[in-house]
């Protein structure tokens, strides 16, 4: 007997209803985007019902537009970072043994070198003892069994470098550790779908759909935003002035021709920083609240109690931009960060912070600004290319199988609006490829239509009624339809895992639409039939 139970049409008619109402908000796309950019920015907006799914399908950089940025991280500029770390480090570890190295300072060298000199050269022998005590066996797999750093010898001169194997792991993770700011930055001032991809060892490829031009994307990503708070020796008159191993001469923002002499080992860096928020001083005036994490709050706590009295510098990319003396013990790590700044500054120096501190300076190696002419070109033709090929499919379809056929076109148009609705549902990005992928998917949606149908046929030869063909028809077919879709489904997630960027969109599309082809196929022509059998009750059929 030809028949599917209540419960079961409910969930298929439920399933095509929740997949048409998640497609709909694309039918209407520059008003829902609007209406989701005014609810992100905390606005209210009834451009578009508030009970309505608004979900849309991401347009790609070659559909919408956008930037287009290849930038090489300079990795070399995180080894004087921790060179300068390291100093303090062998400083106080010389200094617990005084009475045989004598007095330590720093000796001028190449940014990726420390050099130390002692005041006694009978104590070298101890004083390389100690140094080399201080190198730490490096964690990653390609630097098993060796140290982060090189210590070397030569009378009262000690000299420090980076191992080989420290310097593969620091760009390892000079690279990851600017992926995930970049990406942080991005998705704070709410683009939609960037792709950031590291290329090669040291070069990272940024694109972003929607934006104005490639410099609105440099703006927010360019910017290396390295917060450090540093002790303040003294004033300066120029950063042309001489200085010590150790110290360096920054300008004031506030105060033009104002220069402070610094030490360069910082107290706390923006690495230590959880959480920074724009606010306001005890005057009104726009600012940047700030937090540290346990370890910073606790090196800020400790600083601040051995120096109330001495003013000290919070540095922003090589520039004081306040110079507050210590007034009293800070023990919370939290604090302020006032200056000349306007509401908009503090609010976007709180975002650069808050997303971290890039470890090294990009160079913008190629940037390109992708008009949307092009996009709306790629699209107006993928909309000609699935309208004939869907015009072409249903006059087939109706030509040979008849009223059959038209239930299998309706199937198709159903289909088409679920790969859309689950598209939206996973905010994936449609790409020029991804069209593609949906003009394929129209050819293969009536596929397993055509193996059930060419089957209901063979059936009626010796099926005893219409409904016994029908029945059978659908039954002794599935087995080839799951195997016919599934071999291209495992190719689809091949693709998506191994590709990359428009690859990745075109699996994504086909993969759903065979997902949504078998479901159509299966069950909503099916069920189709199923309600104009039940309403007709014909004698025989022509398929």
């Amino acid at each position: 007997m030809l028949h599917i139970s209540a419960y079961k049409q409910v969930m298929i008619w439920l399933t095509v209803v929740v997949g048409l109402a998640l497609a709909l908000p694309n039918a209407f796309y520059s008003r829902v985007e609007t209406h989701n950019d005014a609810l992100a920015q905390g606005q209210d907006d009834t451009s578009w019902p508030g009970f309505m799914p608004s979900g849309l399908v991401n347009l790609g950089l070659d559909l919408r537009g956008g930037a287009h940025l290849l930038a090489e991280v300079q990795t070399a500029d995180v080894y004087a970072t921790i060179m300068d770390a390291t100093w303090p480090e062998v400083r106080d570890a010389l200094a617990a043994d005084r009475d045989t190295v004598g007095f330590v300072t720093r000796e001028a060298s190449r940014p990726d070198q420390l050099i130390v000199r002692i005041s006694e050269p009978a104590g070298a022998a101890r004083a390389l003892e100690i140094v080399r005590g201080l190198a730490r066996p490096i964690t990653s797999l390609t630097g098993v069994g060796s140290t982060d750093i090189e210590v070397a010898g030569n009378g009262p001169m000690l000299t420090i470098n980076l191992s080989d194997a420290e310097k593969l792991a620091v760009d390892d993770r000079t690279m990851q550790q600017s992926l995930e700011i970049i990406r942080r930055r991005i998705d704070e001032v709410g683009t939609r779908e960037p792709t950031i991809q590291r290329q090669g060892d040291t070069r990272i490829l940024v694109e972003v759909p929607g934006v104005g031009s490639a410099q609105e994307v440099k703006d927010i990503i360019g910017t290396t935003a390295q917060l450090t708070f540093q002790p303040v020796i003294g004033g300066a008159g120029s950063t042309s002035d001489p200085v010590s191993a150790g110290q360096e001469i920054l300008p004031s923002v506030d105060s033009p021709g104002t220069f402070y002499l610094l030490d360069t080992a910082p107290v706390v860096s923006g690495e230590e920083l959880v959480d920074a928020q724009p606010s306001f001083d005890q005057n009104g005036r726009a600012a940047v609240s700030f937090r540290f994490n346990v370890s910073g709050a606790r090196k800020f706590g400790d600083y601040t109690l051995d120096h109330i009295g001495e003013p000290f510098a919070i540095v922003l990319d090589n520039e004081v931009i306040s110079a507050p003396t210590i007034q009293s013990h800070i023990p919370g790590g939290s604090g302020i960060i006032t200056g000349n700044f306007t509401v908009e500054e503090s609010t976007n120096l709180a975002v650069l912070l808050r997303a971290g501190a890039l470890p090294a300076k990009l160079n913008f190696l190629e940037e390109r600004t992708i008009g949307p002419q092009l996009g709306q070109d790629s699209i107006d033709a993928g909309k000609k290319a699935a309208m004939v090929g869907s015009v072409l499919v249903v006059g087939f379809m109706w030509m040979t199988y008849g009223l059959f056929g038209f239930f299998a076109n309706i199937a198709l148009i159903i289909n088409m609006g679920l790969i859309f609705g689950g598209l939206s549902l996973l905010g994936a990005t449609l790409t020029l490829p991804g069209i593609a992928g949906i003009v394929l998917t129209v050819g293969m949606a009536v596929d397993a239509n055509v193996l059930v149908f060419e089957r209901i046929r063979e059936e009626l030869k010796t099926a005893k009624g219409p409904a016994r063909a029908i029945e059978l028809g659908y039954e002794r077919a599935l087995s080839a339809i799951v195997d016919s879709n599934v071999t291209t489904l495992i190719t689809a997630f091949i693709l998506f895992y191994m590709g990359s960027g428009p690859v990745r969109g075109f699996a994504v599309t086909l993969g759903l639409g065979i997902i949504t082809s078998i479901f159509t196929a299966i069950f909503v022509t099916r069920s189709l039939i199923v309600i104009w059998f039940a309403w007709r009750r014909p004698k025989t059929i022509e398929v």
